[in-house]
């Protein structure tokens, strides 16, 4: 689990959310545009939910690992529109594995094989 630091708060979703949540926020700022996503997120109490979270250039946002977490919300089609937004705005971007290498590589492959 990460903690996405985010203005003045945070939340807590998995890791390759937030992986995916930081690569898309890059490639958004290099862009110099701004997007809403929705990303699952555990609550202070411990429930799951979706976070609404505005990125862009001026965004200022950071993560730390979260030791003894519960168990992460994994939702893998927050993760693919994430990298598909990503891959639109920055088709050579690095590939996932060279990047926050302390996250768990990704179990499935996306196909972006269509047109921008």
């Amino acid at each position: 689990m990460r903690r996405i630091h985010y203005a003045s708060g945070s939340v807590l979703t998995g890791d390759r959310t937030c992986k995916a949540l930081l690569r898309y926020a890059r490639a958004l700022g290099e862009a110099h545009i701004a997007d809403v996503v929705e990303i699952p997120v555990v609550t202070d109490a411990g429930s799951r939910a979706y976070a609404h979270l505005l990125i862009g250039p001026a965004s200022q946002i950071f993560s730390t690992p979260v030791p003894d977490s519960p168990d992460e919300p994994l939702d893998v089609a927050v993760i693919e529109r994430l990298e598909r937004a990503t891959y639109k705005l920055h088709p050579s971007r690095p590939a996932w594995p060279e990047e926050m290498t302390d996250i768990p590589d990704l179990d499935w492959d996306f196909d972006f094989d269509f047109e921008p």
